[in-house]
C-alpha cells in the first residue's frame, strides 16, 4: 500500500521532471487567443420591428414588397402618394411597406429596404393596396399561397387595389381580374392572356380602371396611374400640384387610359392609342 507521504513525493518528482513550456510557446498561445477574441462575430439578420407612426385620419396605402421587386414600380407610386401629405385640406395618405416577414427585402436593382409590417402579423387596415411588379411575378411568386391569399383577402375590404407592370399577374392569380378590364407590361400581355383567359386585357394603354381595380403598364408610366388615382380622390387641382412637385407634366386628357363605367356600360376617358401617336 502506498501511503500519502510516498504518493506526494512521487507526484512532486513527476512535476519537477515535466519540462516547462517555452517562452515562444506561451507567446504563440497568447497571440492565438487574441486573434480569436478579435474575430468579428457573424450574426444572422435580426427581425426588424415596425417603425411607422400612422396618421389616423389618412388613407392607409400598403405596398406589397418581396425580393426582386422592381424599383420604379415601387417608388413611382409611393412618391406620388407620399406627396399628398404636403397638400392642405385633403385626406392624405399613409404609405408603408408590407411583406411576408420583417426581414430586409432586396429589390431587383439591389436596393435593400425595410418592411414596416408583415402580413403574417398585425398590420393596419388597408384602404389602398399597391402591387408593384417583381422579378418572379410570372412564375414562382404565383406559387406563394400565403401572399396570394393576403392579396385576395385585402381586396375584399380595400377601397382600391392597384398593380403596376406584372403586378397584374398577382391580382389575376388571386382571382381578382376575372371579367375585369385590365392591362400589364406591354410585352407580357400575350402571356397573361394565356395564363388568365378570364381577364379582359387591353393593349396600347397606360392604365385601366375597372371599379376598384387600377392596373398599369408599369415602368416610368407608373406615375400616371398613381396621379390618376389622386385626381380621382382629390380633384384636378391637387393632382396638378402633386405632379408639379415632382416635375411631371400632367394632363389626364392626353394620357392613353381606359376607365370603365359599369352603370353606363361604356368606356370613359381617352380611348387606347399607340404610345408613339
Amino acid at each position: 500500500m502506498i501511503n500519502s507521504k510516498t504518493y506526494s513525493n512521487t507526484r512532486l518528482k513527476t512535476l519537477a521532471q515535466t519540462p516547462a513550456p517555452s517562452i515562444l510557446a506561451l507567446i504563440t498561445l497568447a497571440l492565438c487567443s487574441l486573434l480569436i477574441s478579435c474575430e468579428p462575430k457573424i450574426e444572422k439578420p435580426k427581425l426588424l420591428q415596425p417603425n411607422k407612426t400612422l396618421n389616423k385620419e389618412a388613407y392607409n396605402v400598403a405596398f406589397l414588397v418581396m425580393d426582386g421587386v422592381y424599383n420604379t414600380e415601387l417608388t413611382a407610386p409611393m412618391d406620388v402618394f407620399h406627396h399628398t401629405r404636403f397638400r392642405d385640406s385633403i385626406k392624405p395618405m399613409n404609405v408603408f411597406l408590407i411583406a411576408k416577414s420583417l426581414q430586409l427585402v432586396t429589390t431587383f436593382e439591389g436596393l435593400t429596404i425595410t418592411p414596416d409590417f408583415s402580413y403574417n402579423g398585425s398590420f393596419p387596415k388597408i384602404n389602398i393596396l399597391v402591387v408593384p411588379s417583381a422579378e418572379h411575378h410570372l412564375d414562382t411568386d404565383l406559387d406563394d399561397t400565403q401572399m396570394i391569399e393576403f392579396v385576395a383577402k385585402t381586396a375584399e375590404t380595400a377601397q382600391f387595389v392597384t398593380s403596376h407592370c406584372d403586378g397584374a399577374f398577382v391580382l389575376a392569380k388571386a382571382g381578382l381580374l376575372d371579367g375585369i378590364h385590365c392591362t400589364t407590361f406591354p410585352s407580357d400581355i400575350g402571356t397573361m392572356r394565356q395564363m388568365f383567359p378570364k381577364a379582359r386585357l387591353h393593349e396600347n394603354t397606360l392604365f385601366v380602371r375597372d371599379g376598384k381595380y387600377i392596373t398599369s403598364a408599369g415602368g416610368a408610366k407608373s406615375f400616371e396611374a398613381a396621379l390618376y388615382l389622386c385626381e380621382h380622390l382629390y380633384g384636378k387641382k391637387v393632382a396638378n400640384q402633386i405632379a408639379g412637385g415632382l416635375v411631371i407634366d400632367w394632363n389626364l386628357d392626353l394620357i392613353p387610359h381606359i376607365v370603365m363605367s359599369h352603370t353606363e356600360n361604356e368606356v370613359l376617358g381617352l380611348k387606347p392609342r399607340r404610345f408613339d401617336d
